[in-house]
């Protein structure tokens, strides 16, 4: 018996240790996922930071514009005013969302080839997030197709070429820049009306003939007659030969689009047009530019901006701070690349930062913005920007040296919103 109890205890107590090493071994195993669990929860937690780090890098911004070049003047306004733009529209802080911003600026030598390679390094050896660009709608023009393939965001400024949100468009588009069109309704209410006829001179290039496409349209539906239409050469210097064929079409007035520093007002002065009989209109171009046409004294024409006609808050600050900055007023551009500067960062808020085409160009689609030119819309069909232009009398005003764009009446976004051209 006593044997028996021996065995017996020694059975109870194998049985207790078997049992506390099973108890051990799960708990060990509870423990282990524990450990596993609060490791996976680290590893989650290095991944979200991970996520949250690519999310806080900078967005960047590659702005393509003529930055050397008979369009310099414009390419240095658009940089000037993207500056200006993307500091008042965060506060001086240049991020949003918790993000920095970036900005590579690109001269593309007003040459479609070299904004084309631009286009390029700047999105995949730079990578940027948004483009922005160009001065010179061919330039423009070339990179579109580009914008797409990387399946980038490209707002538009200050090319003006219809094509751009018309048979050239994509949906990676959204332009700020006024378009030809709305340049032409703007055009024509300054001087078509019933019978009145019209000669156009513009550079031969796809500026030039879609804006007098645009205009010979807007002036026709006024009931004007078109009855000469001239072409010169984007690079002359010389025009005499262009004004004497309008001379011969003796029109009452001959509308002129131009952009570039090799404008033809020295010989439309010195054939003395008004003196034919023959008033000149066109959109009052930058101070330069104005400061070659005091002979067109009291010409009723139209303009896309002149710092002194709009009156907003936005404008008010450019107009404060530009002069600050570089001891000058802002010129004709110059809101435009604040508007484009505006347009990406007041987009990146609705997007919590979120820089991709697919967060970007559905809250872009539609949205309104406050720019120096008053409220901006993105209209959802074509992504171009509704908008105010001007009708204006130049005048003579003391204390400057060139006729200034006196206001006549604004027009208004939905007056001058152009035609939906890209067949959505």
């Amino acid at each position: 018996m006593p044997w028996k109890r021996i065995w017996s205890s020694l059975l109870m107590m194998l049985l207790l240790i078997v049992f506390a090493v099973g108890c051990s071994s799960d708990d060990t195993a509870s423990s282990e996922d524990e450990g596993s669990g609060e490791d996976t929860g680290s590893e989650q937690e290095e991944t979200s930071g991970e996520d949250a780090g690519s999310s806080s890098e900078p967005v960047k911004i590659g702005v393509l514009a003529s930055l050397s070049g008979a369009l310099e003047t414009y390419g240095v306004q658009t940089k000037r005013g993207f500056e200006l733009g993307l500091e008042y529209a965060t506060d001086g802080t240049m991020e949003v969302a918790g993000r920095k911003i970036e900005v590579v600026f690109e001269d593309t030598e007003t040459d479609p080839k070299v904004a084309r390679q631009k286009a390029i390094g700047l999105l995949e050896d730079e990578g940027v997030d948004v483009l922005v660009g160009s001065s010179s709608s061919g330039d423009t023009k070339a990179v579109l197709p580009i914008a797409k393939q990387h399946e980038k965001v490209m707002v538009v400024e200050p090319a003006v070429a219809d094509s751009i949100t018309g048979a050239d468009w994509n949906k990676y588009i959204f332009r700020t820049a006024r378009n030809s069109s709305q340049d032409a309704v703007a055009g024509a209410a300054a001087i078509a009306d019933e019978g009145v006829e019209i000669a156009t001179l513009a550079p031969d290039s796809a500026f030039g003939r879609d804006g007098v496409g645009a205009f010979v349209n807007a002036a026709k539906d006024l009931g004007a007659d078109i009855v000469h239409q001239e072409f010169a050469d984007a690079t002359a210097t010389d025009f005499t030969a262009n004004i004497q064929k309008i001379i011969e079409a003796d029109p009452d007035y001959l509308f002129v689009i131009w952009a570039g520093a090799n404008t033809p007002w020295n010989q439309i002065s010195d054939l003395k047009l008004q003196e034919k009989g023959i008033q000149v209109s066109t959109g009052a171009p930058d101070i330069a530019a104005l400061k070659t046409m005091k002979p067109l004294v009291g010409m009723e024409g139209f303009t896309v901006y002149y710092h002194e006609l709009p009156e907003n808050e936005v404008n008010d600050w450019l107009v404060k701070r530009h002069e600050e900055e570089y001891g000058e007023v802002p010129d004709l551009f110059t809101p435009g690349g604040m508007s484009a500067a505006i347009s990406i960062v007041e987009a990146l808020k609705k997007t919590e930062g979120d820089a991709t085409a697919d967060s970007l160009i559905p809250t872009m689609e539609g949205m309104s913005f406050d720019t120096p030119k008053g409220t901006m819309t993105f209209r959802e069909e074509d992504h171009q920007a509704l908008q105010t232009l001007y009708k204006i009398t130049l005048e003579e005003k003391e204390g400057y040296d060139y006729p200034v764009p006196v206001l006549e009446r604004k027009l208004s976004p939905e007056e001058t919103a152009p035609p939906i051209q890209n067949g959505q």
